[in-house]
């Protein structure tokens, strides 16, 4: 089976990994979490950057740094992955679900500023497949209303809006470097502080809610319990794989690039303009196509996450995936609109009641085809064994 997805090794983990052993600091915060840290905030002019377990507890973190209570408000899109709603219901929040465009699975910023109350307390915006948001409209609204803005970044390292790196633009933004993502160390994440204030309770809350990570810089005697907080560090193992993962993200984004590139003109019938994908496959792509009526697909390449193919409706979409697996070939649907989720029926009745039509067409049309580093070479492998 040619997988959806191949965690990509560059060959310089397992020397950082034993590294990271000898040095003798192998939890959180050690020499290989430094290097990563400063890697984002000088390559991309980040505040404050703290590596986290995942995108989940980086957001998690996030919701606690903005106090968010019982009762508050947040706006975030529909179709996105849960943690971006989970983080701040965990907290008592009410989620306001904003739908996508029409015409791209992003969230449409057009439609945030009418779910805006005086009970909002943030603005969530997703970078869906590392394509940016319109930062510039939606700082507008977070200035006008007061609001903090978030970046849930999960998807998109690497990408810019504007020639600006998408994560810095929000007071908090959120990284994920899980095994999909085009960087990554199994699992893993990052929070953003691009917020000066903020940056100090930050830390507290990364280490447990204490103050310990003053103790370890031999600023305080003692640390105590002075915050809320978890154990949201990732171990140094986890970053001296991602840092291998780091020094290599440049020949990643690009052969990532290739890959999309290939998908983009093949779907365009610009077939003279393939560079790595074997004509083999994209052929066997297209033939299990016929008769499934008129299809779209991703025209904006944001960093390369990921390419989507949107069919009439999902019985079409099912038929596809069925037809690519007797093929011997994996590809998956995305999201489900969280609007739409057994949790929002049970606890917000109102918001399930909504009728998001963009987002709900996503989440039964789109089809995302396998994208990674080594895809040419598994297809190579496949045809040939």
């Amino acid at each position: 089976m040619i997988p959806f997805n191949k965690p990509y090794l560059t060959g310089a983990e397992h020397d950082y990994l034993s590294k990271a052993v000898a040095l003798g600091k192998l939890s959180g915060n050690g020499h290989f979490t430094q290097l990563c840290q400063s890697f984002f905030e000088e390559q991309y002019g980040f505040g404050k950057c703290f590596l986290t377990t995942s995108c989940t507890d980086a957001l998690e973190m996030a919701a606690l740094l903005l106090d968010i209570q019982p009762g508050d408000e947040v706006i975030v899109p529909s179709f996105t992955f849960v943690s971006t709603a989970n983080a701040f219901a965990l907290r008592g929040a009410k989620i306001r679900f904003v739908d996508s465009k029409a015409d791209f699975p992003g969230m449409d910023e057009a439609k945030v500023e009418e779910l805006i109350s005086e009970k909002t307390k943030a603005i969530v915006a997703v970078h869906y497949a590392g394509v940016p948001c319109d930062m510039d409209t939606l700082q507008l609204l977070a200035d006008k209303y007061n609001l903090p803005l978030i970046e849930d970044a999960a998807q998109a390292v690497n990408s810019f809006f504007n020639g600006k790196a998408l994560g810095s633009f929000g007071k908090l933004a959120a990284f994920s470097f899980h095994e999909t993502k085009n960087v990554h160390c199994g699992e893993g994440g990052m929070l953003v502080v691009n917020e000066p204030q903020l940056i100090k309770r930050a830390e507290v809350i990364w280490e447990k809610g204490t103050d310990r990570a003053a103790l370890f810089r031999g600023e305080i005697a003692k640390y105590g319990w002075k915050d809320l907080g978890s154990s949201f560090l990732l171990s140094d193992l986890q970053a001296a794989f991602l840092y291998a993962q780091l020094e290599h993200l440049a020949r990643i984004q690009a052969r990532r690039k290739a890959i999309w590139d290939d998908y983009s003109a093949w779907f365009s019938g610009k077939k003279d303009q393939i560079q790595v994908l074997p004509l083999s496959f994209l052929q066997l792509l297209e033939e299990c196509l016929k008769g499934l009526g008129d299809v779209e697909f991703q025209s904006q390449p944001g960093n390369y996450h990921l390419f989507y193919l949107l069919f009439e409706n999902a019985q079409l979409r099912e038929e596809y995936i069925v037809r690519l697996a007797e093929k011997g070939i994996l590809a998956v649907f995305h999201y489900q609109s969280l609007h739409k989720s057994e949790y929002i029926q049970n606890h917000q009745p109102e918001e399930y009641a909504r009728h998001l039509p963009n987002a709900e067409r996503f989440s039964d049309c789109l089809l995302r085809l396998p994208l990674f580093f080594d895809l040419p070479e598994v297809v190579v492998e496949k045809i040939t064994s």
